[in-house]
């Protein structure tokens, strides 16, 4: 069995388990997890709402997996500015392409470019203290807008009605919690163009709605249809099963009176987003179920007051820096993870996994099926692999500081967690997460 040394781009879940796996595959793997930011795991840590402390104990295991033999991590190094496909090819056998997708997709109606109407992407990054956005976010509309049926529109939604003081027992940094504290929601509306049977929520994300004591969850009754398609979703899903039981229960449920409301719509297509010199309002169609599970459009159009409005329709994938990259699907073209050329060519040694590879579906556990379809591919193309020129694994480290690259190894991250905890201890939490790259660097070093 020969050595194998292989760069991942991308310290997500996805490219963590791509790590994980292939050196459990084969024996003298050795990875380096190559990632822009100082901190490992993505959205994990930079995606999911700070009041999940659930779902983010899935980093106690990708952490584990970070700390292992054969895994170097090489954080603050970023694929088209510090490294160049050539650098990569030189040094490694094969690289595997795990960015993910941080950029909104887009929302093509009228009004989408007004002051006020606000990616879900962009918002999420602010609350969940990425580095690389900017600090401040207007926070000043009573009502507002969510578009979109997925997890993503309910944490908006959450993060919004809910009142700043109860997420100090989260991570949020001060910056996020003064932001929040300024909040002058009071209506929250959520938006989806089909029926409940149709939602992309998971069971416990809409569960968590009510959990605050300050929130009214209401359920419009108009939209709520159960057609024979939903029923069959219904029979056949646990998942969505649990989802329009829980949607039955907010419609059926009288008003507490608490000062914040979140507002389900359900069958309300976006048409519009009204306004002059900002958002004033938003326009939408009702639909009805086909029965088949889509809508159409009935003609019939509602006008609800908004000063904001939120678009959660969906991450997007960028394009990486002399690669292939799809632009409609938003993903880098590929046969089952090897990455193709545009005439569908496997590029040799180039592999992709996770949401570059399928677009911005599925929870985690899709993720390491796919990881696992990804390192299948490359190790049956292991011995057609061309082998690097330099083999030193110290080579590419040298290659970085010449280039003046600031390194964030596994010692580094252990010590920027170690802080970030340090300072949540010192109020009674179990971290506060440090924002700033250059905190975070400073933290990183012995």
């Amino acid at each position: 069995m020969r050595d194998l040394r292989v760069a991942v781009v991308g310290a997500g879940p996805a490219g963590i388990y791509a790590a994980d796996i292939l050196t459990k595959e084969h024996e003298r793997a050795h990875v380096d997890l190559i990632e822009r930011l100082p901190a490992p795991f993505g959205l994990v840590r930079y995606g999911v709402a700070p009041d999940h402390p659930r779902i983010k104990e899935i980093i106690k295991a990708l952490h584990r997996v970070v700390g292992r033999d054969r895994i170097r991590f090489l954080g603050n190094v970023d694929f088209g500015t510090d490294l160049k496909l050539e650098d990569l090819r030189r040094h490694y056998d094969a690289v595997i392409f795990a960015t993910g997708a941080i950029a909104d997709r887009a929302l093509d109606i009228p009004g989408v470019d007004l002051p006020g109407s606000h990616g879900a992407a962009d918002f999420v990054s602010w609350y969940a203290g990425h580095p690389d956005v900017p600090r401040d976010w207007p926070l000043d509309a009573r009502h507002v807008a969510v578009i979109g049926a997925g997890n993503v529109a309910l944490d908006v939604a959450r993060m919004l009605a809910k009142p700043a003081d109860e997420q100090l027992t989260t991570e949020i940094a001060a910056t996020v919690y003064q932001g929040l504290k300024a909040n002058q929601a009071t209506d929250v509306h959520v938006f989806a163009r089909r029926g409940p049977a149709q939602l992309k929520f998971t069971p416990m994300e809409l569960r968590e709605l009510s959990h605050s004591p300050s929130v009214d969850v209401i359920v419009h009754p108009e939209g709520f249809e159960i057609d024979a398609a939903s029923q069959r979703a219904i029979s056949s899903s646990k998942g969505t099963r649990l989802v329009v039981d829980t949607l039955l229960k907010y419609l059926e449920a009288e008003p507490t009176g608490a000062e914040h409301r979140i507002h389900i719509h359900l069958c309300h297509a976006p048409v519009e987003i009204l306004g002059t010199d900002r958002v004033e309002g938003l326009r939408t169609e009702r639909t009805e179920l086909q029965g088949d599970g889509t809508v159409r459009g009935t003609g019939e159009y509602v006008e609800t007051p908004v000063q904001a409005v939120y678009r959660a329709v969906g991450y997007l994938s960028s394009h990486l820096p002399e690669l292939p990259f799809d632009h409609q699907a938003g993903v880098m073209p590929n046969d089952r993870g090897r990455v193709l050329d545009l005439d569908d060519v496997p590029l040799p040694g180039l592999y992709v996994t996770g949401w570059i590879k399928r677009g911005p579906i599925g929870l985690i556990g899709h993720t390491k099926s796919d990881a696992a379809e990804t390192i299948a591919g490359l190790l049956e193309d292991l011995d057609g692999l061309p082998r690097p020129e330099l083999t030193d694994p110290d080579a590419i480290l040298n290659h970085l500081t010449a280039r003046g690259a600031t390194v964030v190894d596994a010692d580094g991250w252990t010590r920027l967690d170690a802080h970030e905890q340090t300072l949540g201890q010192a109020e009674g939490r179990e971290r506060i997460k440090l924002i700033p790259r250059d905190a975070m660097i400073r933290a990183a070093q012995p």
